[in-house]
């Protein structure tokens, strides 16, 4: 297993992600993805108020930290060949061999961020005292890697959504401008929350995400107060909270790593490949987008779960949140999604 390097700076800023109340689909979403990056991310719809953002601020002190290029603005991997580096890091012109281990990066992506500071510009203090041309790295500079979080997704800019679908689907973000011509790997897993009360989401981008889950305001009233009590011990007092839920964080992010550990030994037999066919066969699933992730999360769900091979609970427990984006839209049938996927789901399985 990997030497783990726990992020001890954002633990002792971020609400823990041990203590946070119920939203257990939510949490298991963001820790899947952490497990696996090749899901694609995850998209949190629901209420105002039920802890999205501070479920996915958490999940950066979680990451076991990951080794870079010192020194680089771009999160260059040591072990990956030169030639994947960006066109512009500096690095490559040093011993690739000096490294260090930082924090899984997580970086927001505001609403109003302008294009260039969301790919990059030209650095006009290097231009304007030096005379040089010379790029200042954007968002998706920082993001590479880690993860890019985009907080009320749905209302983000269209010219902004087209920039992130082409970086998604490539893997580089491509500058040309200003007399520069630049280019950087950009791979991160995007996560994005919303209300769809305050307007839907592009199905381009919504394809985007592996996962989507749905949040919803408490019922219970134990939570409610649970919530409440937290809320108010780590505002009056935020050191001994964090303190108190500092062992829970940090075996969070030890089963992360192990997990990862055995991602690669975890089996799939053809049986379990059917099932996931005939589910999304049976919910008319758009493409085949959906089998892939529902195939990659029931993988991860298995090592989440230290299980050597996937099973039908392993797709039981994560085929709502693999396909409820993915569905066609049946005027004869106005249940919601996730009802005809729980009913699909007991359909084939019975079979």
């Amino acid at each position: 297993m990997q030497r783990l390097v726990y992020n001890a700076k954002v633990m002792k800023q971020a609400f823990p992600f041990a203590a946070i109340v119920g939203q257990d689909e939510m949490k298991l979403a963001l820790l899947l993805v952490a497990i696996d990056r090749s899901i694609g991310g995850v998209m949190v719809f629901g209420d105002r108020g039920t802890g999205k953002s501070t479920a996915v601020r958490s999940l950066a002190a979680l990451l076991p930290a990951m080794p870079v290029v010192k020194g680089c603005p771009f999160n260059c991997d040591p072990a990956a060949p030169l030639s994947s580096c960006a066109s512009v890091c500096e690095a490559r012109h040093r011993d690739r061999s000096d490294t260090e281990r930082v924090a899984v990066p997580v970086v927001d992506l505001p609403l109003g961020a302008t294009e260039d500071r969301v790919v990059g510009a030209l650095d006009l203090e290097r231009a304007l005292t030096r005379g040089e041309k010379g790029f200042e790295p954007g968002l998706l500079a920082r993001a590479h890697r880690g993860f890019l979080y985009i907080d009320e997704v749905n209302l983000l800019e269209d010219h902004l959504v087209d920039l992130l679908l082409d970086v998604a689907a490539s893997g580089e973000n491509i500058v040309e401008r200003e007399g520069l011509s630049v280019r950087h790997p950009a791979r991160f897993v995007l996560i994005g929350s919303g209300n769809p009360e305050e307007g839907e989401l592009r199905p381009q981008l919504l394809d985007r995400f592996g996962l989507s889950v749905e949040v919803r305001t408490p019922a219970l009233l134990a939570d409610r107060v649970e919530i409440l009590r937290r809320c108010d011990a780590f505002e009056r007092n935020a050191g001994d909270f964090l303190a108190a839920y500092q062992a829970q964080n940090e075996a969070i992010c030890t089963l992360i790593a192990a997990s990862r550990d055995r991602l690669a030994e975890v089996t799939l037999d053809d049986q379990a490949l059917e099932t996931m066919s005939r589910l999304c066969i049976a919910t008319s699933a758009d493409g085949l987008r959906g089998e892939l992730t529902l195939m990659r999360a029931s993988r991860a769900a298995a090592a989440l779960a230290n299980d050597r091979a996937v099973d039908s609970s392993h797709i039981r427990r994560v085929a709502a949140m693999a396909l409820r984006h993915r569905l066609r839209r049946n005027p004869l049938d106005d249940s919601g999604s996730t009802a005809r996927i729980e009913r699909a789901v007991g359909e084939v399985l019975a079979a």
